[in-house]
């Protein structure tokens, strides 16, 4: 049998192109999460501070 035929099809090999992506992903991920942390908190802080 061949490589290819052993294989699961659901599970692509992308070598250190797959460990770059990953890195990537949790780095915006990461991102978008402090952001929101921030501009919720900055809100909450502007809302206590006018209000």
């Amino acid at each position: 049998m061949s490589d290819v035929s052993r294989q699961n099809p659901n599970e692509e090999d992308y070598g250190s192109l797959g460990e770059r992506r990953n890195r990537r992903i949790r780095i915006v991920a990461w991102t978008v999460i402090v952001a929101l942390i921030l501009g919720g908190g900055g809100a909450t802080v502007l809302t206590l501070l006018l209000g």
